[in-house]
């Protein structure tokens, strides 16, 4: 096991199927994703970069791309979500989409990789 999948043992019985999807769905879109560690974080990594990171707080889940641009990207199709510069929030009862998911895990694995060819 690896950082993430000891982080989601730890959660509550309501939190960790949603968790639980999200990951599963980045690590089937993101094949070469790993178990890793970023800024503090347990974190899926593509190509030594952090891809994504989920937290779990009181009141929401926070969903980090690690790429103030890609929540930019995906901001206007997410109305009444709770944004930041580099974080999505949801809730159990409003989860994140999973084309949206999708499209921040293309976004993110395209960065990655433009910056590999710098």
């Amino acid at each position: 096991m690896g950082e993430v999948s000891e982080w989601v043992e730890t959660l509550d019985d309501r939190r960790r199927p949603l968790v639980t999807a999200m990951i599963d769905a980045a690590r089937v879109r993101v094949p070469g994703a790993v178990e890793g560690m970023s800024y503090g974080m347990p974190a899926l990594l593509y190509r030594g970069r952090p891809l994504l990171a989920i937290r779990a707080s009181k009141a929401h889940i926070g969903l980090y791309p690690f790429s103030a641009a890609v929540v930019a990207a995906v901001a206007a199709r997410l109305p009444g979500y709770s944004l930041s510069k580099g974080t999505i929030r949801v809730t159990e009862e409003r989860p994140l989409p999973p084309d949206v998911l999708a499209e921040i895990l293309d976004q993110r694995v395209r960065e990655i990789d433009d910056a590999r060819r710098i």
